[in-house]
């Protein structure tokens, strides 16, 4: 099992560029962004950690800037998004900023996707929350039509476009590995409808057995990875046993003073658990 990392790339912490050099010089195989490109300020949808939303979600830079900070800094650290809300992005335009990064970073890009919590920031970009997992299947499958054919179309209830070229396409063939997020009642039948694996966070309800039925389910072998592990040897060593490929935690946004203690628990506990 590899491990990583999640950050929130605020404007106000560690500069991209900065954090991924960081984390690749001690070893974690993975750092993954996370994504709002807003947040309204009515705060009608809850937010699953608690009743007051911290402002790293509201301060973060823009998901793809960002990555191509990291890709530039780093020489072999996988990047990706953790998660990036495909609902609230044109998907011509993101097959381009996903084909762009995975080429610029040497193929390293890891593309976890999710359909989003926060009903006000997507109907905030035309996206109807009852609609929103049909949005997401038909913009990934749009996006895959871009990324392995040189004269793309496509036609489907919400995106429609005929005969375009756009280049380049990803260094990774057929394209960057599509990992879908969260936890809920139809993650694992998205998870083998379109994606190449699954990107639960630990507190996901039923994680291993789930992993289990995702397993006995599918026809192919589908990767796991977590985010949101806690720094434990335990959990890693559950996590293990479950066949999980990464293990990530989050890492608090800030200057490296506050980052590196952090990351100095992580490192306890994957040394507890490695014997290193």
């Amino acid at each position: 099992m590899d491990f990583g990392v999640g950050y929130f790339p605020t404007h106000d912490g560690m500069r991209p560029g900065d954090i991924a050099r960081r984390v690749e010089e001690r070893g974690q195989t993975g750092l993954y962004f996370a994504e709002h490109t807003h947040i309204p300020a009515s705060r009608e949808s809850a937010w699953g950690g608690g009743p007051v939303l911290p402002q790293k979600y509201f301060h973060t830079y823009d998901l793809f800037v960002a990555l191509t900070a990291a890709a530039e800094a780093t020489r072999s650290l996988r990047i990706g998004s953790g998660v990036c809300l495909v609902i609230e992005r044109d998907p011509i335009v993101l097959a381009k900023e996903v084909a762009s990064v995975d080429h610029l970073s040497g193929g390293r890009f890891e593309f976890g996707i999710g359909s989003g919590w926060n009903r006000e920031e997507m109907r905030n970009h035309g996206t109807d929350p009852r609609t929103r997992l049909a949005l997401l299947d038909e913009r990934v499958r749009a996006m895959k039509e871009i990324w392995t054919t040189d004269e793309a179309t496509f036609h489907g209830e919400f995106v429609n476009f005929d005969r375009i070229w756009s280049w380049p396409k990803p260094a990774q063939r057929p394209h960057p590995p599509i990992y879908v997020g969260g936890g809920g009642p139809t993650v694992l039948d998205r998870v083998l409808a379109y994606a190449d694996g699954w990107f639960p966070q630990w507190h996901d309800h039923d994680l291993t057995a789930r992993i289990g039925e995702l397993r006995a389910k599918a026809d192919r072998y589908v990767p796991v990875q977590v985010l949101s592990v806690p720094p434990e040897a335990s959990a890693l060593e559950r996590l293990a046993a479950a066949g999980v490929e990464r293990a990530s935690c989050w890492l608090p946004s800030g200057p490296w003073s506050k980052v590196e203690p952090a990351l100095e628990k992580w490192e306890a506990a994957i040394g507890e658990l490695t014997g290193r």
